[in-house]
């Protein structure tokens, strides 16, 4: 049985509003990357944002990096010992580590704290009216605000990237090792014969792009909240949730188009 009008027109009024949404957020990205090289640079806000980025995510982010080591160290070297192939152990968790745990480790970190303080100082100011106020003044509030601190997510998201790698491996390498008797010669050797520099690139790469994208939600929502103090509250939640979830998509496909480009190392 066809469906009722109004719900064919109210399902397409959804559709469209969705792809309203994706326009405008796309629209924004373009805007971000077009300003960045204008000047006058926000040096400075650039280098307080980085710095608050960096404050509240290096702890959480090493707290967390090391039982996620821990586990796939623990579970790859029960799965090892089960198939009798001990001397790859090293190989399969730190390769585990760099390429999808430690760039997705950092996104949901810097997207959940980094990110939602983004949308909510930028909703703030817009419910405030202070965005309308600038572009009255002829102040881009893209290129006052929002750049500087997407910049901020980009880098520091690099670098705990980096962070999560050293310390996921290390956890990985100490667990292995003190607790299921592992030989440190072999945890080595094994990730040295398998590792490649593709692999750290598409960890950095991976990192990059998130970053970018959980700045530009965290813009987005905080430059067009509801309304009222509740709005900027609901956008806030709204990033968290939308920003992972395109992580994930974002990881697959990047993992996808790797794992077909780049051909593996062999023995």
């Amino acid at each position: 049985m066809d469906q009722p009008l109004s719900l064919r027109l109210e399902s397409d009024a959804v559709v469209m509003r969705g792809l309203r949404q994706v326009g405008r957020v796309t629209t924004l990205a373009w805007d971000v990357l077009r300003f960045i090289p204008r000047r006058p640079f926000q040096g400075r806000e650039f280098i307080q944002q980085c710095w608050f980025f960096a404050s509240v995510t290096i702890l959480p982010t090493a707290l967390v990096a090391i039982p996620f080591g821990a586990v796939i160290a623990l579970q790859l070297g029960s799965l090892t010992q089960q198939i009798g192939a001990q001397s790859f152990i090293g190989a399969a968790s730190a390769l585990a580590i760099v390429q999808q745990a430690a760039p997705l480790i950092t996104a949901l970190l810097v997207a959940g704290a980094g990110g939602s303080a983004v949308c909510a100082d930028i909703g703030s100011r817009t419910i405030r009216e202070e965005i309308d106020a600038m572009e009255v003044l002829g102040v881009s509030p893209i290129q006052r605000l929002i750049v500087p601190r997407v910049l901020a997510c980009i880098v520091v998201a690099t670098l705990l990237n980096g962070l999560v790698s050293v310390v996921g491996v290390a956890g990985g390498y100490f667990f292995n090792v003190v607790m299921q008797g592992g030989t440190p010669g072999a945890y080595l050797s094994s990730f040295n014969a398998l590792a490649q520099l593709p692999d750290l690139w598409i960890s950095t790469i991976k990192a990059i792009l998130y970053g970018f994208v959980a700045g530009i939600i965290a813009a987005y929502r905080g430059l067009n909240p509801a309304g009222g103090p509740k709005g900027v509250g609901d956008a806030v939640n709204q990033t968290v949730v939308i920003t992972f979830l395109l992580l994930f998509a974002i990881n697959v496909v990047l993992t996808g188009l790797y794992l077909q480009i780049v051909p593996p190392k062999g023995l």
